[in-house]
Formats: structure tokens, sequence, C-alpha cells
């Protein structure tokens, strides 16, 4: 099956549809993960924001198309297929390897649509500037398993399962390949406010990696958050987490504050 980067309806689930909301809403998903992992989510901003969730290639209903294992690419894909969502200001949310996604997009949207995105919140990832060698895609199938039941993570329970763990397998590997050989290319600052979300005892993502988005923001457009968890924080915290994005979305700018 091909790749039609003009269909919004292959990349794009709306769960809770907004259609008079003033703000849109993407959601970029972990690696493994599929677009229903931002339903939580898509619900508590209805009807204030729009939220779109992206579907990548090689799960669900896309499970007979093939993991695209380079962010770049991913990236070109989703960005074209956004062109038809940005008839009002669009935001963008990413999780671990979803926010290096979003933020590559979100290069993308500057460079080819001015005034997009309205702004960037990237969670549980350290700076692109922050390099550390990821080695996930080269290891067995149980290192893969053993690795995804030390995040403690939602696949974590699913992995039990012999069928899931079998359909999964061969996304997680795709997606783990992409992000090992993700390598952050120097470009201009963002021009909308960025906002950086983390849990205290991420190890996946340290406090201090994660503050270091600062440095792709413009001046004085930066937040930062610490909440208290793991590398999947937002599961239990996403009450505050939607307050942060509910937050920043009407007031339109960053603040500058450590919280």
């Amino acid at each position: 099956m091909g790749i039609d980067d003009g269909d919004e309806s292959l990349w794009l689930r709306r769960f809770a549809p907004a259609d008079h909301a003033e703000n849109r809403l993407v959601c970029f998903p972990h690696a493994g993960a599929s677009a229903p992992f931002f339903l939580p989510m898509a619900r508590a901003l209805a009807p204030t924001v729009d939220v779109l969730a992206v579907q990548y290639p090689g799960r669900q209903d896309r499970r007979a198309e093939p993991c695209i294992e380079d962010i770049p690419t991913l990236a070109d894909h989703i960005a074209r297929a956004l062109t038809g969502s940005l008839d009002r200001p669009l935001s963008l949310f990413g999780h671990s390897m979803g926010a290096v996604l979003a933020f590559e997009v979100a290069r993308r949207l500057q460079r080819d649509h001015p005034g997009q995105p309205a702004h960037l919140f990237v969670s549980g990832r350290r700076a692109p500037t922050r390099l550390r060698e990821e080695t996930h895609h080269l290891l067995d199938d149980e290192g893969i398993i053993a690795e995804i039941r030390s995040r403690r993570g939602p696949q974590a329970r699913a992995m039990e399962n012999p069928e899931v763990r079998e359909m999964v397998l061969p996304t997680l590997r795709g997606d783990y390949t992409a992000v090992g050989r993700y390598r952050y290319v120097a470009g201009e600052p963002l021009r909308c406010p960025v906002t950086a979300l983390v849990g205290d005892r991420d190890r996946e993502a340290s406090v201090e990696e994660v503050r270091d988005w600062e440095e792709q923001a413009s001046e004085g457009d930066f937040d930062f958050r610490v909440f208290p968890g793991g590398h999947f924080y937002l599961v239990k915290e996403i009450v505050g987490v939607v307050s942060v994005v509910s937050d920043r979305l009407a007031t339109g700018t960053g603040t500058g504050l450590l919280r």
C-alpha cells in the first residue's frame, strides 16, 4: 500500500470533534503507540480545543503499511497531511519519540506556512541537542520486551499477550530505528512558544536534558513543567498536563516561568 500525503483521513484521527474551537492541537504518540493514546486528552480539551491525533503507519488500521524508519521522512509526510488543518491556530504536542517528530513538523510548518504552528509542547524527551546513543532497535525481541517492561508504560501489560506481542514488536523496532538514527541538524529557533514537560523520575530524559529545549525557542517564549512520575508520568498526571496545555493555548504566549 502506498502512502498518500494528501489524505488527512489516513494520518489524523479526531476522537472528540470540536468544529467551533478557536485552537487545534495535533498530538504525536510515543514509539510503538497509536493515535488512541491521546483519547483522554482529546475528550478533556473538547470543545475548547479541536484535537487531532496522528496515526503512524504500521499499526491498527494502518498495520498493512511498513513503518517509516526515518524521522525527517515521517515529518515530511505529516506536515503535508496537515495542510488542510491550518484554517486556525495549530499547535503540536508530542511525547517521547513524538516530541522529536512534533519538533521536526513544527520546523516544516514554520518554513512553509508563516504564522504556524502556534505552540509546540514537548513531553518526556530530551532536547535534540542532547545526544544519547539509542540502540533499542538492535536488541532481540526479548530485549525489547524487557525494555518496555522496565518503563512500566501502557504497552507493558499488552506485551504479555503473545498475539499482541507479535503485532507490536515490528512496530516498536521500526520506531526505535527511526529514533536511534535521528540526528539534530541546527536551524533557526522556532518563532512559536515552546513548553517542555517531564516526569521527575524519567530515566529516558532527565530534568536537565528536557530543560534544554529552551534553546529551540525564541527568547522569552519557553515554559518548563516538572511532574511527579517516570517516563509515562502523563498517564496519571493527565489533569495537570491538560491544564498546562489549556492555559498556554488560552494565553497564546509563553511566560518563561519554571515550575
